[in-house]
């Protein structure tokens, strides 16, 4: 039986076909994350707004994502993994069209946060079904996932440059209709998952966090996530490129982050454990913004950072969401679900955040308070070994 089980970890391809329609409709919800990225001045531009207004295409968006997350596991223990999956593209099929469809900024917002809505019951739900279906393991499958997210943020830049050269209307519809591909393909070939036998209780992602090691790393989380997300929503405005050109510089972080997420992110934890591989990743992504914070005006300087911090967000990512699922003694959607509504509120702050202090000071403050949130986040992993050692012992 051992001989078996590690043939079949050594081959993390055969999985059930279930997991690749899985991995398939991750994919696609994670490109509606990028594909928005090279079209944001051209929304400012062409819609008489600020950097900062634009911004709230994420803020709405994280925001409704996180809040959403409270209600996912209670969503999914009454109507069933496959449902839930369901409705939340259904959500993002309808509202991504109806951003494509709006005239003013602040509709596009509104309509980010219904797609946010969708988006955290389709994640949330996706992360645990594919943890709960795959063969080889926890670690194996949160890899396909990563690898999944990877994929669509690396794909979706590019073709939100292709599509928005066009319209900036272009990859809001694009989305749409790739999600409508995704809702037939998990239609036809999701089998029915049984529900728990529990019901969830919106409290319950609430109630997780009282354990110390997976408060800590929602904390890190939200931290680092005002740096990532600095980076995302901050960055198109000083690269002064094309939406073709900021497609393609989102593609380049978006590879690396999906390399180092499937191939990178195992080997340095196997060597190093997991803590210690966290922090240093973390360090290396504050010294990243840090470089685009002083050398600000230099294009070629903040294209290089922002593909290079791909190497470093990819890891971490994976070493991450890794340690959720291991770290309290709860249900893995639960704990996805805690993590996630702490993690996506610094999601919502960072993008907002990073554009008012351009607006307000200088446009190298922002990189500057983001490198600062990251290396507090890091701060937040090594004051709180104690509460992860467990992690690291798993790990190895």
């Amino acid at each position: 039986m051992k001989q078996e089980a590690l043939s079949i970890q050594e081959q993390p391809g055969k999985q059930p076909l279930v997991i690749w329609v899985i991995f398939f409709a991750t994919i696609i919800s994670f490109m509606g994350l990028g594909l928005v990225d090279p079209i944001l001045p051209a929304i400012a531009h062409q819609l008489n707004a600020t950097p900062s207004q634009v911004s709230l295409l994420f803020s709405s968006y994280n925001l409704i994502t996180g809040v959403a997350m409270l209600i996912s596991g209670v969503v999914s223990s009454r109507v069933g993994i496959k449902w839930t999956l369901l409705s939340g593209i259904l959500f993002i099929i309808v509202f991504s069209a109806l951003a494509g469809s709006s005239n003013e900024i602040s509709q596009i917002v509104g309509f980010r946060g219904g797609w946010g809505l969708g988006n955290s019951l389709f994640i949330a739900t996706a992360l645990s079904a594919i943890v709960g279906l795959s063969i080889g393991g926890t670690a194996k499958a949160i890899i396909l996932y990563e690898a999944a997210i990877g994929l669509g943020i690396s794909v979706g830049p590019l073709l939100g440059g292709e599509l928005g050269s066009i319209s900036w209307r272009g990859p809001f519809y694009g989305v749409s209709v790739l999600m409508v591909i995704a809702f037939f393909a998990l239609l036809l070939k999701m089998p029915h998952v049984p529900k728990p036998k529990a019901k969830s209780s919106v409290l319950d992602p609430i109630r997780a966090l009282k354990y110390p090691g997976l408060l800590r790393l929602g904390l890190t989380a939200f931290l680092y996530n005002i740096g990532f997300f600095t980076l995302m929503a901050y960055s198109p405005f000083v690269m002064d490129l094309d939406e073709h050109g900021l497609g393609y510089v989102f593609l380049g972080w978006g590879l690396c982050l999906a390399i180092t997420s499937v191939f990178v992110a195992p080997k340095i934890q196997a060597r190093f454990g997991t803590v210690k591989s966290m922090c240093a990743m973390l360090i290396f992504f504050a010294l990243t913004l840090l470089a685009m914070g002083i050398w600000t005006e230099s294009s070629t300087v903040v294209i290089v950072a922002v593909i290079v911090a791909g190497l470093f967000l990819g890891t971490n990512n994976t070493l991450i969401t890794t340690a959720v699922m291991q770290v309290a003694p709860v249900e893995r959607a639960t704990a996805s679900a805690a993590y996630s509504f702490v993690r996506f509120i610094g999601g919502a702050i960072g993008p907002w955040l990073a554009n008012k202090l351009a607006e307000t000071y200088s446009s190298h403050v922002p990189f500057v308070t983001g490198a600062i949130f990251v290396l507090f986040a890091m701060l937040v992993v090594a004051l709180g070994r104690k509460h992860l050692i467990h992690v690291d012992s798993i790990s190895h």
